[in-house]
């Protein structure tokens, strides 16, 4: 039999495929591939930092300043006011490894951040919005909540891991949003538990340091769903006022008593 050659049929390299439906495949691929990736980091991260105490987080952080994340004010008269009232609140905890500090973020939502290594950060525009001891002492009690249930660690370690992912999605260093940092992303993931358990463990502490919680949910009852700030990432302003009645109620709080100003 005679070999005749042929030339090869110009398909061969062809995908029977469209192209568009090579390049949706690739994309969903790629996308689930990536979320799988992040999940496993963050369970990965939740895991270890399940196992690192207090004290060893306190060597690590103690003294860190989170310059990255926040825009601090270290002239800010009212800082070393705050920093009273959290010391105050905080030896309601007496059970606790963590060296509480205070300092102020300049940004105009009214806004709070538990950061590792016991440091609390809230911005001007709380500060300008409160009008008690009792309204703040609630906000940073709800802070030490997280503390006390490893929230702020986690949260962190998970807005670490998800602020890298969108960065390397997006391909920009500060995630897809713009303006989002890491302290954002933080703060999102934080749940719904996790809220109402350090709501709850902050009520305990206004009852402890003033005698009542009388004013400890002033700040939601003003603003309700319009502020940004905390009530972008935390339960609904109505819901919370409902919970923290009911909360006192069940646990004897006294919901009367006199408020004490602010210093400034």
């Amino acid at each position: 039999m005679r070999y005749v050659s042929r030339k090869p049929r110009d398909d061969v390299n062809v995908s029977p495929e469209h192209p568009l439906v090579e390049a949706a495949t690739l994309a969903v691929g790629v996308g689930v591939a990536t979320a799988v990736v992040v999940l496993l980091l963050v369970v990965f991260v939740d895991v270890v930092l399940h196992f690192v105490p207090p004290s060893a987080e306190v060597r690590l952080f103690g003294d860190w300043q989170p310059d990255d994340l926040v825009r601090l004010d270290g002239d800010d008269p009212r800082e070393a006011a705050v920093a009273d009232l959290l010391a105050r609140v905080a030896a309601r905890w007496p059970d606790t490894d963590y060296r509480f500090r205070a300092v102020v973020n300049v940004s105009d939502e009214p806004n709070a951040l538990a950061m590792p290594g016991g440091l609390i950060v809230v911005t001007t525009g709380l500060l300008d919005d409160v009008e008690s001891e009792n309204e703040l002492a609630f906000v940073l009690g709800h802070e030490l909540g997280h503390f006390r249930n490893r929230d702020h660690i986690r949260g962190l370690g998970r807005g670490v891991v998800l602020t890298i992912a969108l960065a390397a999605v997006s391909g920009k260093s500060g995630g897809v949003t713009p303006g989002m940092t890491v302290a954002d992303v933080t703060l999102r993931s934080v749940g719904r538990r996790q809220e109402i358990d350090a709501d709850a463990f902050g009520l305990a502490l206004v009852d402890a340091e003033f005698g009542h919680v009388n004013g400890a949910d002033d700040f939601f009852r003003r603003h309700g769903e319009s502020a940004g700030g905390w009530f972008a990432t935390h339960p609904a302003a109505a819901d919370r006022v409902s919970r923290l009645g009911e909360a006192a109620d069940s646990r004897g709080y006294d919901r009367q008593g006199e408020l004490t100003g602010l210093s400034w």
